[in-house]
């Protein structure tokens, strides 16, 4: 296994510590959170850069990249419904779109095709984890006034605004990316 593959499967271990320390209390938990999530989405960045200077791009990489991108977000996405910071059929959105797409790939895949990730899907995910480290950033400077200064409910009533039309562009982003992957592989859908 090459080092870029090592990297792709580290962001699966780094996602459950993530989510160990987003749901500890105390906003050292929630930093180490924050900064677990940027180290497992730069990850994503360094496994892809390192497969293409060091041309190891193999197809186990093709394969994991995408998958190991989409636990990190619906892990995220899924703590943050139960935490009351989005809403439930956003997720269901995502999810829908993530198990139909992933479904699509292990078709090709048992016919001896593999499919990567298209260009659309890229920007979806890059995206989504943007819109990740907004909401935790939104956890943590709540944390912070909560600990050492006084919180105002205003503040969280257009943070949760805010967050609310991050969450409808990336439900739009993820539709966009999955009916076009669709598209692109139609050939593949009608030999099903």
């Amino acid at each position: 296994m090459n080092i870029a593959n090592r990297i792709t499967l580290s962001r699966i271990v780094l996602t459950f510590i993530f989510m160990f320390f987003l749901f500890c209390k105390g906003f050292w938990a929630k930093t180490a959170a924050l900064l677990i999530f940027i180290l497992a989405a730069f990850s994503d960045f360094v496994d892809g850069w390192i497969a293409k200077k060091k041309d190891v791009v193999s197809d186990f990489g093709k394969f994991m990249d995408p998958i190991a991108d989409k636990i990190l977000v619906l892990a995220a996405f899924s703590a943050f419904v139960q935490m009351h910071l989005i809403a439930a059929w956003m997720l269901v959105i995502i999810i829908a779109r993530e198990l139909v797409i992933t479904s699509l790939r292990l078709f090709a895949l048992n016919k001896g095709r593999i499919l990567s990730a298209s260009r659309a899907g890229k920007h979806k995910t890059a995206f989504q984890m943007f819109v990740i480290f907004c909401i935790l950033g939104f956890i943590n400077v709540k944390e912070v006034y909560l600990k050492w200064f006084t919180w105002n409910p205003s503040w969280e009533k257009s943070f949760r605004y805010g967050i609310n039309i991050l969450m409808l562009i990336v439900v739009g982003l993820t539709l966009y990316s999955g009916i076009s992957y669709l598209w692109q592989n139609r050939k593949v859908i009608t030999k099903i």
